[in-house]
């Protein structure tokens, strides 16, 4: 298959993550993934761990973590699931869990995330989403990147959403200091950049056998939107309607379960047919095509072009301590 070629599967929106990982043997595999304790990190930790790969659960909640980790061992027999402590928003508690990593990493799935929270500031003075969802991130798989180039063929997996269709990244005011605050646009903007990522990261890593993709997960009713109140879906449905356009209906939102939800960052960590596929975004199991006015799937070109990933990059690491 030709690289340049859209991907698409056998596997659709209604696929689970046990469907695409069946027959896939992860025994020998180690696999990090970040807000593992709750909604589809859940899922995704168990599906690769069935699978045989050792699952670390990189958490804020350890207690949490640990709860998840028996109900993994539980529901699929196996035991190398581990609990570390992990506070994307907290540059040291990164610092702690890169120093605390031993030995070859496989798979990074960069899953935690918040969405559409209060204007709130990290003591750095960094706006909330963009610090956890793409800094944290950011500075979390460039830390394990020795681990992860030490690994044969490693993938990190960036779980992005179709709210990146709201806004590319401000890099004029990534922090809202001259804007008005927008949960909303705060979020599209990490989103955003959890794409960019992917097309950079796979563009510098490429000679070390790491491929770095972006997904869309769909719909799902998680602990994620927590902050997501009536004031919020008015918000959000304003932008969503700015998006498609004035006088289109909005589509009906369908949503999935925890175990679809899940299933394009399963796909991407191990499915065969991604072997060598780095720099791509996707949704409901395949790579998903540009976005369409009208629309709110598909992926928007700001979004892969490598000239705003290499200077997000290049931000990213002059605002880490």
């Amino acid at each position: 298959m030709a690289t340049s070629a859209r991907i698409s599967t056998s596997f659709t929106a209604r696929s689970t993550a046990a469907e695409v990982i069946t027959g896939i043997d992860l025994t020998g595999r180690r696999a990090v993934i970040t807000g593992g304790a709750s909604g589809i990190g859940v899922e995704t930790a168990r599906a690769l761990a069935g699978a045989g790969a050792e699952v670390t659960l990189a958490v804020r909640d350890t207690t949490a973590g640990h709860r998840t980790a028996e109900g993994i061992r539980a529901t699929t027999g196996a035991e190398n699931v581990r609990v570390i402590p992990l506070d994307l928003a907290d540059p040291a508690s990164v610092r702690r869990f890169v120093a605390e990593w031993q030995g070859p990493l496989h798979m990074l799935v960069n899953n935690a995330g918040v969405m559409a929270t209060p204007e709130i500031r990290t003591p750095q003075g960094w706006e909330l989403q963009f610090a956890t969802n793409h800094l944290g991130h950011f500075a979390l798989a460039t830390g394990l990147h020795s681990a992860l180039a030490a690994a044969d063929g490693a993938r990190v997996v960036s779980v992005s959403s179709s709210g990146h269709l709201f806004s590319p990244v401000l890099f004029d005011d990534l922090h809202f200091i001259d804007r008005p605050y927008d949960t909303w646009l705060a979020y599209a903007q990490s989103k955003t950049a959890n794409v960019l990522f992917a097309v950079e990261a796979g563009r510098r890593w490429s000679d070390d056998g790491i491929t770095v993709n972006a997904l869309m997960p769909g719909g799902i009713r998680t602990n994620l939107m927590r902050h997501v109140g009536d004031a919020e879906m008015a918000r959000f449905g304003a932008h969503l309607q700015a998006l498609i356009g004035e006088g289109t209906q909005p589509p009906e939102l369908s949503l999935k379960t925890v175990e679809q939800g899940a299933a394009t960052s399963v796909l991407l960590a191990s499915s065969p047919a991604l072997d060598g596929i780095s720099g791509r975004y996707f949704e409901d199991c395949d790579e998903a095509p540009p976005h369409r006015p009208g629309t709110n799937t598909g992926v928007a070109p700001y979004a892969l072009d490598p000239e705003a990933a290499a200077r997000l990059w290049d931000v990213s690491e002059r605002l880490l301590p």
